[in-house]
Parts: C-alpha cells; structure tokens; sequence
C-alpha cells in the first residue's frame, strides 16, 4: 500500500483522485518511490511544498508570450508581476546584471546561449562527451553537434582534473567563437578564471553551463561563473531546489540579445506557474537556512566519498568539492550497469556516467536529495557501507533494503502535517 502522503491545498491527491484515480494512484505511487528509496541521482532533489503549490497554481492557465510589459496576449497584468519577481530576485541572489527566467530547462537555456552568440558552422570548444560533456556540448544527436563545429577538450586520465593546458592548446590551434565550461560529472570547482584568461587569449566568448553548481554557488558553497562568463547557463532544480527549468545570467550589453534568442527565437509562451516556482525557490535560495544546507551537502558528499574509497571503490579525482561525485566500481568486482542495477534493487537510485578512461562506465551520484531530507554526515557515512554491502554481495541486496526503507522512514522527503 502507498505510504499515505497528503499535501494540502491544490496539491491534494485527494481533488485529482475523484476525478481521475488511475492518475492519482500513479501520483501516489512515485511518492512511495522517492520516500522510501535513495536518490541519489545528483541532478534530482525534493521541492518545498510552497514550490509544488506555484507549480499547480492557476498561473498554469496563463499564456504569455513575450516579456512583462511586453506581451502579445491580454491580461498578463499578474504574472507579470510573478516574472518580475523572479528576475529581480534571480539578479540579487546570483549578483547578475541580468536573469531570463523563461527556459524550460537547462537544454534550452544552452541553445539560447549558443543562439545569442554564435551562427551554425562556428567553432565551439567544450569539454568532450566521454570525459563529462552534456548532450548540449557537441553530441551528434543532439543540436549541438548538428549545427555547430564542437572541438572537445578533456580530463587528465590519471587526475581526473581538466588539462588546462590541452584547453590553450586547443584554443590557439581552433580559434573558437565560443568556450564552453561546464560538466554532468565533474566533482571539482571550475576555474572560471583560467577559463576567460584562455577566452581573451583567442577572442572568443565563455559560455559557463552550470546547471550542477549553480544551487551550491546560491548558497556560498561553490564559486560564482557570473563575473567570468559572458552568458551563464543554468538548471533550477537540483541543488537549487526548484522547478524543473532554465535560466540565463549575462550582463547587461547582451541582455537583448540573450532575451531574443530565448523569446522568439526558440521558445513560445512562457510557463507562468513554473517561473513562479522559480520566484519562490530563488527566495527560499537567500535564506541563511538555504546557505547552511549548501554547505551540508558539500560536506555529506566528501563524507559518501570517504567512505566509498574506504570501502574499496576508486573515486575520480580523489573526492568531491561539490555535491556530487563519480565512483568505478570495478574494484568489487563489477561493472557500472551491473552496480547500478544491484543498487536499485537495494533501494539506491543513480545513474551510470563516462569515467576518463577508454569506454568504462562508472556510477555518478549525489547528496542534494538525501540533504534536503535531513541527512548529515552520520548517515551519509552508513549509506556508503550499505552502497559497498550491496555490491559486494547481491543476495545481501534484501538487507540493505530494509535498513534503507528505515532510514528514508525517518528522513522523509515531505514530512506528514
């Protein structure tokens, strides 16, 4: 049976199941998921309720193209006071010039970037694929790699750490219109510094993805990009703990450009509700309380990474300085589909990543989630023996099972009222 979960108000499951309870069933459903298993997935996190109750509101209802004060449907009066807000608040919390808060999600966001500053056919440098490049960063499947000439640079296979020096290298000989810093699995500080210095070198603009660190920055746990990069590129969710979407910071001389190549160059109608949401996780963002748990989750993920190398699995890099971290866990014997799927029987969620090594695959995972529901150092420290239990041995999976079910029953992700 499904943990009985109730959020009030318009997020009661109890409104949708007198209308629709095969939909309801499945809404409890997920819930029993995610509160009685792991999540370790280190691009998920748990919402406020005060964000779930933005993002099922009546803004939802309402199309609104364009910007405030400027929008090609009527009534737009209210939600562009909401946008506004969330503008304001972005530019405070991130020290920016500027913020668009209207992508829908980290994808769209980089196309704006790239939209706003290059022209099919230019020359993009950004960290290759195989060694931790988003799909956004020059994946032939992707529009990236379609439209533009991408050069990947990577990491040292030996550190881990990105070669700086294959980076100038790379630039001088390619003279690339754009740079592009930014990783899914890279667990160390970016060296924004080291990045524009390069960028100046060859003339070329520096374009900082930071979905992952962008929530940690928010919370003076990670470096800023936004007095390096010309256009920054981020996620509202994750460590961030917003809605799912995107979001651009520039300075004010690209502020137009960035705008249009969001609104109309890519995007329609902006979702209303969820840059409410966003409002509403940007406020909850520049609380001290929100600073105490970015530095939290810095700290539970260098525990996990103890404790992991301790157990015998080999961490990239050494360890973490942000809140995720990459594993091989071919020391115990197996491979990263075979211990991601050990661990889900367990009740752990990650996902499998590209290791800097010719065609391994490691797991990457996270602390934001488990830190938002309360963990601290001790129970990061038992979850990494019962991560390495259930690798070492899969017909230990059952126990462990029962231990996490325990311990997600006294950290639950939304606490009964």
């Amino acid at each position: 049976m499904p943990v009985a979960h109730t959020l009030e108000g318009p997020l009661s499951v109890d409104v949708l199941g007198r209308q629709d309870p095969e939909l309801a069933e499945i809404l409890l459903g997920e819930l029993e998921r995610q509160s009685t298993t792991l999540q370790l997935i280190a691009a998920e996190n748990f919402t406020s309720p005060a964000v779930l109750a933005a993002l099922g509101s009546p803004l939802a209802n309402k199309y609104a193209e364009g910007y405030p004060g400027a929008r090609h449907h009527g009534g737009c009066e209210i939600v562009d006071v909401a946008e506004r807000i969330a503008v304001e608040r972005a530019k405070a919390l991130f020290g920016a010039d500027h913020a668009n808060v209207q992508s829908h999600s980290g994808s769209s966001a980089v196309l704006a970037a790239y939209a706003a500053l290059l022209r099919p056919g230019d020359t993009v440098l950004a960290m290759g694929l195989p060694h931790g490049g988003h799909l956004t960063h020059g994946s032939p499947a992707n529009f990236s790699g379609r439209w533009f000439d991408f050069v990947g640079y990577g990491v040292d296979p030996e550190s881990g750490l990105i070669d700086h020096e294959q980076v100038r290298t790379l630039a001088r000989t390619h003279r690339p219109k754009a740079i592009v810093c930014g990783s899914i699995s890279y667990p160390r500080h970016i060296d924004y510094a080291a990045f524009r210095e390069v960028a100046d070198e060859v003339g070329a603009y520096l374009i900082a993805d930071a979905a992952h660190p962008i929530g940690l920055v928010a919370g003076g746990a990670a470096p800023s990009p936004v007095p390096y990069a010309d256009v920054v590129c981020a996620t509202t969710h994750k460590v961030l703990r917003g809605p799912r979407g995107g979001m651009l910071l520039c300075g004010s001389e690209l502020a137009e450009r960035v705008d249009r190549a969001v609104f109309p160059f890519t995007q329609g109608g902006a979702q209303m509700h969820t840059i409410a949401a966003k409002a509403v996780a940007f406020g909850e963002a520049a609380t001290p309380a929100f600073t105490a748990y970015a530095h939290q989750v810095v700290a539970n993920a260098r525990v996990l990474a103890q404790g992991l190398a301790t157990e015998g699995l080999a961490v990239t890099t050494g360890g973490t300085d942000t809140h995720l971290l990459t594993v091989d866990p071919a020391p115990l014997g197996v491979d990263g589909r075979t211990a991601r799927g050990r661990l889900a029987a367990a009740g752990m969620v990650l996902d499998t990543c590209a290791l800097p090594h010719p065609d391994v695959r490691g797991l990457r995972l996270g602390t934001a989630a488990l830190t938002t529901q309360g963990m601290g150092e001790a129970e990061t420290a038992r979850i990494a023996v019962l991560f390495a239990t259930a690798l070492r041995d899969e017909s230990a999976g059952r126990g462990v099972r029962e231990e996490v079910r325990d311990l997600t029953g006294r950290f639950p992700p939304y606490p009964a009222h």
